[in-house]
């Protein structure tokens, strides 16, 4: 094990573990902010009940993604200084304003929320949540800003040995970062929507603040299924522009290993990347690959043989990784579908109640799936193109990642369980 790999190992544990955080703080604001407007227009105090308990979850998964979301910045300074130093003149600016423009503001519109009530008034504390909401969303598109830049650098040019900012507007208007916030930001709110109603279908199963929750499963099942099918559709135009931007990528997610017209798409493939083949391939379905990446079935694909062995993503693992988040993809509007007709009478549909309950987790596994796509999709580089990974780490000792590593893994596990526990127990517990 080297430096590079250790710290790659850490940032992604650090990362992964924040992201379990992310997506359920930028969804779920919205949920509360609807569900206490709702409060607001009616007087009814159903949805005010609503509004607390849901609340009082959010604020749970916000301070854990808080904590864990700081001590990652720092691991640019201590695991990737040759990376900050390198691209700190493009990345350090979207990463300051993101600071200074977003998180600062989200977190003291919470404390304004959670002091406020009988303070504000009922419009004025409703109006601070929708700004809370509208805070991390805007967090969310800087910090995919300078992802997106990561993916498809623009707006630079390289002068003594750094890349430095020409043009602010094309970093921000970068079409790859647009597509990435239209792609990650339904999928939080597919995540919020599969939370509240799996772990509204625990309490009607138990028959329990039935109206309540009723209403929380359909509020959250009309919102899921708005955006588990814009999902779709913004994924086959994400996958269009990959093909353009990263073809080692698109060649990577489907093991498709010779350049070639009507490129096929296999059901199940085993890549053997020692010796660039499939080890198998069954069920192939001829220019689907083509279609995906060009919207024509006769469009040429380039083959990974057609790119240096060390500019190749790691097969196996992109594979698995699109596979996975597109299975579940599809899968998410068809349990929305089925929840449409069963909307009038969840308490006597256990079976479906049931499913939802469990399929809590499917979302958050689609969205980690989905950043594997992403990052180690884009391997080797960290800056597409510019910049490989293994020029970007720190100059420290292997001992010296290897105890942070053990420390975020124990820190982070200990976070984890007492947030996991307080979500658990309070969404048992029900509203007050």
């Amino acid at each position: 094990m080297d430096v590079v790999f250790l710290s790659r190992l850490q940032f992604a544990a650090a990362t992964m573990f924040h992201f379990l955080f992310v997506p359920l703080t930028l969804g779920l604001s919205v949920l509360v902010a609807y569900m206490e407007t709702k409060y607001v227009r009616t007087g009814d105090e159903t949805y005010l009940r609503m509004t607390k308990f849901w609340g009082k979850l959010f604020l749970i998964n916000f301070a854990i993604g808080v904590v864990t979301g700081i001590t990652l910045e720092f691991q640019f300074g201590t695991n990737w200084s040759r990376y900050s130093e390198f691209v700190g003149d493009i990345f350090g600016s979207l990463l300051a304003i993101e600071a200074t423009a977003a998180f600062f503001l989200e977190s003291t519109l919470i404390g304004v929320w959670v002091f406020g009530w009988n303070r504000l008034s009922k419009r004025a504390h409703a109006i601070v949540m929708w700004l809370v909401a509208a805070a991390g969303n805007i967090s969310a598109i800087w910090i995919l800003t300078a992802n997106g830049w990561m993916q498809h650098p623009v707006g630079y040019t390289i002068r003594n040995g750094r890349a430095e900012l020409t043009d602010f507007s094309a970093v921000v208007f970068n079409k790859f970062s647009i597509l990435e916030f239209f792609h990650m930001l339904p999928a939080a709110f597919i995540l919020a929507a599969f939370f509240v109603m799996g772990i509204s279908a625990y309490h009607l199963l138990k028959k329990q603040h039935v109206d309540l929750f009723t209403r929380s499963f359909k509020m959250a099942l009309v919102f899921g299924l708005i955006f588990s099918i814009f999902i779709v559709i913004e994924g086959d135009m994400h996958g269009v522009h990959v093909t353009k931007t990263q073809p080692a990528k698109l060649a990577a997610m489907e093991a498709h290993w010779e350049t070639t017209t009507r490129a096929p798409i296999h059901l199940f493939a085993i890549p053997d990347e020692e010796n660039e083949r499939n080890i198998i391939e069954i069920g192939t379905l001829p220019g689907l690959l083509s279609l995906l990446g060009y919207h024509d079935f006769d469009a040429e694909v380039k083959g990974l043989k057609d790119f240096p062995k060390d500019e190749r993503p790691p097969v196996l693992i992109t594979l698995i990784a699109f596979r996975g988040m597109v299975g579940l993809g599809t899968l998410f509007p068809l349990l929305m579908i089925i929840g449409l007709f069963k909307r009038n009478r969840l308490t006597e549909s256990p079976l479906y109640l049931r499913v939802m309950l469990y399929a809590i987790p499917l979302p958050y596994i689609a969205i980690q799936l989905g950043w594997v796509l992403a990052e180690v999709g884009r391997q080797p580089w960290i800056v597409y193109g510019i910049m490989k990974t293994s020029d970007a780490a720190s100059p420290i000792a292997v001992s010296q990642v290897f105890t942070s590593l053990i420390a975020f893994i124990l820190v982070y596990g200990l976070l984890g369980a007492v947030a996991f526990y307080l979500i658990i127990k309070n969404a048992r517990k029900g509203p007050e």
